[in-house]
Formats: C-alpha cells, structure tokens, sequence
C-alpha cells in the first residue's frame, strides 16, 4: 500500500511504469478500484491546493517505479506556476471521470466484460502483454468473488484471447479481448488521450 485511505499525502507520486490503483474503502474493510494511474498521470496532485489527506487507498498494482516529490514543495511549485496547477486540476477531473465511469461500468456490464477492461488497462499501464496478477487481487478491484475471476478467467482463455497460469495473464488475441470488453475501455482511453 502507497497511501491509505485518510492518512496524510506527504509525497506526490510520477509513475514511470507500472500502475497504482485508488480503492474506495467501505467501512467493513471492503474496497473497489474507482481509478487507475500509469505513467501518465500523477497521485496526490490535489495536495498541491491544500488537500493533504487521501480519500482512497492507493496501492501497487503492478512493479513500477516513480519520481517523488515533497507535498510541500509541490504546493509550492503549484502556487508559483499557473501550469502546474491547471495541469493538477485538469488530472483531478480525468481521475473522477474515470471513477465514474467505472462506477456505471461495475453496476451495468457482465463481469467478462469487466474483466477485459480491467485487464486491458492493466496492460497498458504496464506496456506489455503479460501482466502478473492474482485472482484475489483482480477480484477485489473488481468487486467480485475469486471462484468468478476464476470462471471468466477460463472461458476467455478458452476463445485463445488469453493465457493465464498461476497469477500470469497474457493477452494472445488484443483485437478479441478489446471485442469482449465493454465500451468503458475505449471511453477511458479517449480521457487519457485528452492529456496529451
């Protein structure tokens, strides 16, 4: 874990690779992904404006590695470049459209579909095809039991889509996995574009 849930931000985090996840937390311990951040984003921009405790739990998904800078001297890079705080609220919105839209796509859509979105972000995260991920890991951030990851797991695998043995996940078939993910893939794609 980067940064639990109502503890404070004492550092704001650049990916280089990798990805982290923000988890909503309930108050029974359990917790669902809302966002995900790649190198393309940033975690805890908002302490740049003050905000310094986190409101999700932020955890390691996948090995990465990042460039860390203090909070405090971030808020004050932030109060002394208009860029910087532009570029901080505008990352702050994608991150809230992307809880949303993962919100709708978890009340709405099958958990195969799901399963695709999730793993095709995942991958693009990481840049590579092969992703390591446990079936607890992958169903606590989709909110379902571990015998259903285990189930949609082995019926993708069974189109050739995907291999997957023993937390290993390679996408064989990305044109095929794409056609079985819901739409939130390629809408969640079009938001991080709007970053470049």
């Amino acid at each position: 874990m980067l940064v639990g849930a109502g503890e404070k931000f004492d550092h704001i985090y650049f990916p280089h690779h990798g990805m982290l996840s923000m988890l909503a937390v309930l108050q029974d311990g359990k917790a669902i992904e809302t966002a995900t951040v790649g190198r393309e984003g940033v975690v805890g921009a908002m302490a740049g404006f003050g905000l310094y405790k986190s409101l999700v739990r932020v955890v390691v998904q996948l090995p990465m590695a990042v460039s860390q800078i203090p909070a405090t001297q971030f808020r004050k890079a932030t109060d002394d470049s208009d860029a910087i705080g532009h570029m901080s609220l505008q990352y702050n919105e994608i991150l809230l459209s992307q809880a949303r839209i993962t919100a709708a796509c978890n009340a709405t859509h099958t958990i195969e579909a799901r399963f695709c979105r999730w793993l095709l972000q995942s991958a693009d995260r990481s840049a590579t095809d092969t992703v390591t991920l446990t079936q607890e890991l992958i169903a606590e951030m989709l909110g379902v039991r571990r015998t259903s990851v285990t189930e949609v797991a082995t019926k993708i695998q069974n189109t050739g889509a995907i291999h997957y043995s023993r937390g290993v996940i390679k996408i064989c078939d990305r044109p095929r996995v794409k056609d079985m993910s819901c739409e939130c893939y390629q809408t969640l794609l079009d938001q991080s574009a709007q970053l470049r």
